[in-house]
């Protein structure tokens, strides 16, 4: 055999120009034969001997051999050595022209040449991108489309594949290609050759590289993918076919126009079904799907009208069986039950609706069955979702009367940031009610917590939760007790810096704070606002004229407070603030010059 493959090598090099068609072709079907046999070794020795060159001369659409020679280079081009080895030969442009020609088997080796130098190799991709090659291929799908005999599905399966490994991982290759129109076109493919299992899988493979892809999104929302994916789906038994179409699902149904026809299309369903067959299954596709198929579930939900097509008033059957997944004994299956209800509790119609129908309980005792070295991820979830259910004014003293605040305390000891983050935002949305502000407020071990976490800096959400907690403990209770232990505990400095946050908000919130505490307590806390630098902070904030009108008008009313004790009178009086305040007495906004005014009386008066 290796005589045979010498002798064909060199004989093609000697006679390709002018011999006949008959010797060219017994040459070219001796290197068929012997890549058949060792792919790799034939190549290395096709590679040596320089006839990758001679190829580009007969690649011409006049010959009878053309289809074997791109045959033969589709066969060299799976071994990545060889790709570059082409692209140097000048093999991709004389490939591209032969894309324009009509006969069905040069088109389809010409279409497995391109699509293997391509794989993985930036050269190919570039060579054929300057050829032109793609614009040609993505025609060919569109005038072939409807075609459904087998000799077109296979060409139009590798014209597929040849596009595929054109623009893989390739964003500016795969905006290319979207730009040319090949997402109706291989949307269209889907739907009339669903039958065709290599067609199908390649089409599938294609959306999945395209639709990561943000501009690919809006061109699927104005096809019928959904439809067509949906039915598709449906008829999947194979865990790989599955799992190749959720693959594609996913990305998909990030944009909110598609999560509604996924929705429409019937794909909850389907993603029901599946978790009813897989949640007592103990094999690993089983429980991979249950995950994919419940984490899906969770993602159609944050599309608002999607969601709310799902709730259908607190009445759906979708909404129904999520619900039962909340006791259920599955972790999977109970975080995605919890990820659902915060996503359902999205706007105060539906919050107030679930509350009123016990949700909070289920999301109480689910919490209860993971206190003591519990998930993390179910935790989080749960927390997340009462957290949501909290924001409605009139859900407010329901769940703390449910004995919300106690359940979330028992996560206090967690030292999980994102269990942290939502325990934090959970408490700060129950408490807007003077009581309850005040009991967690005089509750040492929440405050100390707190104060702790104030110094979270490598986690700036728990950090930032922290000292919204602190400041709306005190902002609600109006409570001296309060004052008091959060002074003891050493929150003082923690509110004197959150006046300096960058979120205007957090500054209005610890000003008001602040002003409680010199209002209600100055003699207890006047040793840690003279530490805190609290004057000091409050001069910048007055002097910088970025600063908000709210944190101006705060500030001076602050100062006006905090007058009332020796050591921090003297540090007002050093630090000129008449000359600031005088100054804002012309400020555009009324409430802040009438401030400036009544504040420069003051400090006239006890300077």
């Amino acid at each position: 055999m290796a005589d045979n493959l010498r002798d064909a090598l060199k004989k093609l090099k000697i006679t390709a120009i002018d011999s006949t068609a008959d010797s060219l072709e017994g040459c070219l079907d001796c290197l068929l034969q012997a890549l058949a046999q060792n792919n790799t070794e034939t190549s290395e020795k096709i590679q040596k001997s320089g006839i990758l060159q001679v190829f580009a001369s007969l690649l011409t659409p006049q010959s009878s051999c053309t289809a074997k020679v791109a045959n033969i280079i589709a066969e060299v081009a799976k071994n990545e050595f060889m790709r570059n080895s082409c692209v140097e030969a000048g093999l991709i442009p004389p490939l591209v022209q032969l894309l324009n020609c009509k006969d069905q088997e040069v088109l389809l080796q010409t279409g497995r040449a391109l699509g293997n130098i391509c794989y993985d190799s930036h050269e190919g991709r570039s060579a054929v991108d300057h050829a032109g090659g793609a614009q040609i291929v993505v025609d060919h799908l569109r005038s072939l489309c409807s075609k459904t005999d087998p000799a077109n599905e296979k060409l139009l399966t590798v014209f597929c594949g040849m596009l595929m490994n054109y623009s893989n991982e390739n964003d500016t290759l795969q905006s290319q290609l979207i730009n040319m129109g090949v997402i109706p076109t291989l949307v269209k493919l889907l739907g009339i050759h669903c039958q065709n299992a290599a067609l199908t899988e390649m089409c599938l493979v294609a959306f999945g590289n395209l639709a990561e892809l943000e501009s690919s999104k809006e061109q699927f929302a104005y096809t019928n993918i959904a439809e067509e994916i949906v039915k598709l789906f449906k008829k999947q038994i194979e865990h790989d076919k599955k799992e190749m179409i959720f693959e594609v699902l996913a990305p998909l149904a990030e944009n909110d126009i598609i999560k509604l026809q996924l929705v429409e299309a019937g794909l909850v369903e389907c993603l029901l079904e599946i978790v009813q067959k897989t949640v007592d299954s103990d094999k690993d596709d089983d429980i991979a799907e249950l995950k994919t198929a419940s984490d899906l579930m969770v993602l159609l939900l944050l599309g608002d009208e999607s969601m709310q097509k799902l709730f259908e008033g607190g009445k759906g059957s979708v909404f129904q069986r999520v619900l039962s997944w909340i006791p259920s004994n599955n972790h999977q299956l109970q975080l995605a039950g919890a990820l659902a209800i915060a996503n359902f509790a999205r706007n105060d119609g539906n919050c107030i609706h679930m509350v009123d129908n016990g949700i909070v309980q289920k999301l109480m005792d689910l919490l209860d069955r993971h206190v003591e070295d519990g998930n993390v991820t179910v935790q989080h979830a749960a927390l997340s979702a009462l957290r949501n259910l909290a924001i409605p004014v009139v859900n407010k003293a329901k769940m703390l009367s449910a004995g919300v605040a106690e359940a979330v305390l028992k996560f206090l000891r967690s030292e999980m940031p994102p269990v942290q983050f939502k325990l934090l935002g959970t408490l700060r949305m129950l408490i807007d009610a003077q009581e309850a502000a005040e009991q967690l407020g005089k509750n040492v071990k929440l405050v100390e917590r707190l104060v702790e976490w104030c110094e979270a800096k490598d986690h700036a959400g728990v950090m930032g939760e922290s000292n919204r907690l602190l400041s709306a403990l005190i902002r609600h209770s109006k409570s001296k007790d309060v004052i008091r232990t959060i002074v003891q505990s050493g929150g003082i400095k923690h509110l004197a810096t959150m006046a300096t946050s960058e979120h205007v908000i957090m500054q209005n919130e610890a000003l008001v704070a602040l002003a409680l505490i010199a209002a209600l307590e100055l003699v207890t806390a006047e040793k840690d606002l003279e530490n805190a630098k609290l004057v000091q902070i409050l001069h910048r904030l007055l002097s910088d004229e970025r600063s908000a009108p709210e944190i101006k008008y705060n500030s001076m009313v602050l100062i006006c407070a905090l007058m009332g004790s020796e050591p921090l009178h003297k540090e007002v009086q050093s630090l000129a603030f008449l000359e600031v305040v005088s100054k804002l007495r012309s400020h555009e906004n009324k409430t802040v010059a009438q401030q400036a005014s009544l504040t420069e009386q003051r400090l006239a008066v006890e300077s």
